[in-house]
C-alpha cells in the first residue's frame, strides 16, 4: 500500500500517506510537512515525492518516505522537548531536520554520515530550508563512522540508523540511555527493522518490526560493514 503514497507536491505526499494509514501521527505529519522532501534530493531527481528510495550519490539514498515515517513514529515517544538524538547515515540531511524539530529548542540532533561530501550537501540543504536548526545548534551534523556513534555527545534518548549494519554496533548499544530507543536495519542479504529498546536498568530487548532493504553501513568510505 504505502508504494502508492505518491505526490507532486511534499504536501500532497503527506496527505496520501495518511489517507493511506501509513502516516498516522500528528506530530510526525507535522514535521514531515515542514520538511520539503525536494530540498533534500538531487537536481536530477525525477520523482522526489514518490514512494521509494531515491539515490543521492557515493552509493548511498534517501529512504523511502513510508519509512521514514515508521521509523520517526516508533521513536515518536522518544523526542521529546530537549532530547538527545543520533541520527546514524544522516546523508541528504532531511531525517535529521525532521527530527530535529520534533525535539524542539532545548534538544539536540547529531546527524553522522562517513561520507564527507554528503555532510557538506546535507548541510547546505538544511541552511536553505531551516537555517535556524544550524543556527541554534539543535542540530549539528558531521563526518562520523556510524559504527563507532558519537560517544563525547551521548548518551541519546532515541538512535536512528539509515544504513544496514550486519549486527548491532555495540557502540551504539552503549550510548542509547536506559529508557531510550534505538531503530536499525539489521543484516546483509537479509534485512530486518529491530526496535531495540534499553530499560533503566540497562537490560536490552529487541523486537523485530519489518523486513527491509538498505544500502549497507560502511565503516569507512568504500569500505563495507
Amino acid at each position: 500500500m504505502a508504494w502508492r503514497a505518491n505526490g507532486r507536491t511534499n504536501a500532497e505526499l503527506i496527505s496520501t500517506l495518511r489517507l493511506l494509514g501509513v502516516l498516522q501521527s500528528e506530530r510526525v505529519a507535522n514535521a514531515l510537512s515542514a520538511v520539503d522532501r525536494r530540498k533534500y534530493c538531487t537536481a536530477s531527481t525525477p520523482d522526489p515525492y514518490a514512494d521509494h528510495p531515491v539515490p543521492i550519490g557515493y552509493g548511498q539514498t534517501i529512504s523511502a518516505p513510508h519509512m521514514h515515517v515508521m521509523c520517526l513514529e516508533l521513536l515518536e515517544n522518544y523526542l521529546h522537548e530537549g532530547s538527545r538524538v543520533l541520527d546514524v547515515g544522516s546523508g541528504s540531511g532531511y531525517l535529521s531536520a525532521a527530527l530535529s524539530l520534533m525535539v524542539g529548542p532545548t534538544g539536540k540532533v547529531t546527524g553522522i554520515d562517513v561520507v564527507e561530501q554528503l555532510v557538506a550537501w546535507s548541510i547546505s540543504n538544511v541552511n536553505k530550508d531551516h537555517p535556524e536548526l544550524l543556527e541554534s545548534g539543535v542540530l549539528t551534523l558531521k563526518v562520523g563512522d556510524g559504527w563507532k556513534g558519537e560517544p563525547s555527545l551521548g548518551p541519546f534518548d532515541a538512535i536512528h540508523v539509515g544504513a544496514a549494519a550486519a549486527t548491532v554496533p555495540q557502540a551504539l548499544l552503549d550510548q542509547l540511555k536506559p529508557g531510550g530507543r534505538m531503530v536499525i536495519p539489521v543484516g546483509n542479504y537479509n534485512q530486518e527493522l529491530l526496535q531495540i529498546d534499553k530499560d533503566h536498568n540497562g537490560r536490552i530487548t529487541q523486537k523485530h518490526i519489518t523486513d527491509v532493504m538498505y544500502v549497507p553501513l560502511v565503516k569507512k568510505l568504500g569500505g563495507q560493514s
